[in-house]
């Protein structure tokens, strides 16, 4: 009887599309936590999306028409996200803020990229160590302690190809380009392209 009882609940999920119907809610319902979780002024988000910001609206804005399938995230100590209109941050995509992450509108994030303002750890190798078992203990600092931050701002404009990381103190400027597994360390000018590790200026863009 058992065995009937399952073979007709596995023909009726197969035949009404039960799982794929329950993964859609679940989907939805995700991103309609997201979306109650921050300042949203009309963008769109997709189930990969993560936003991790202790449910504190004021730490995460984003502007009318912009797309996120990334992460975004906020450390308990500190920090907030700003992305402006028309924007896209692609999958996989991690976005951490200690401090704060300015970006534009119009500004293209491809996938996989990395884009932090914190050095997230000491540098001290003692207080490293000591602070990364409090973290495992106790959760996520309320105080930033020796940590280093500094703001990141992505002016309009600028798109920043996959497998790219940009580190704390950066602006890049607008219209600029950020080649694919570019690490960026300094300041990018407006409208030029830079490559490599460290990110360095190979061409000037046209305006």
């Amino acid at each position: 009887m058992k065995k009937l009882i399952k073979a007709i609940l596995v023909w009726f999920v197969d035949k009404t599309n039960l799982h794929h119907l329950i993964e859609q809610v679940k989907e939805a319902k995700q991103v309609q936590n997201i979306q109650y979780n921050i300042t949203n002024n009309g963008a769109t988000f997709y189930p990969e999306a993560v936003v991790v910001n202790g449910q504190d609206k004021t730490k995460i804005a984003i502007g009318n028409n912009t797309h996120i399938r990334g992460m975004l995230s906020v450390f308990k100590y500190g920090g907030k996200i700003s992305i402006g209109e028309n924007c896209y941050v692609g999958d996989h995509s991690r976005i951490w803020s200690g401090e704060s992450v300015t970006i534009g509108n119009f500004v293209q994030i491809s996938h996989n990229v990395n884009i932090m303002d914190t050095n997230s750890h000491e540098l001290d190798a003692l207080e490293r160590a000591e602070r990364y078992v409090d973290l495992m203990q106790n959760g996520a600092w309320s105080d930033k302690g020796n940590v280093l931050t500094a703001p990141i701002v992505i002016h309009d404009y600028a798109w920043v190809s996959f497998n790219a990381t940009i580190l704390k103190g950066v602006t890049i400027g607008e219209g600029a380009i950020v080649g694919a597994c570019a690490v960026v360390t300094k300041d990018v000018p407006a409208y030029t392209l830079v490559v490599g590790n460290p990110a360095k200026v190979i061409k000037t863009l046209n305006k």
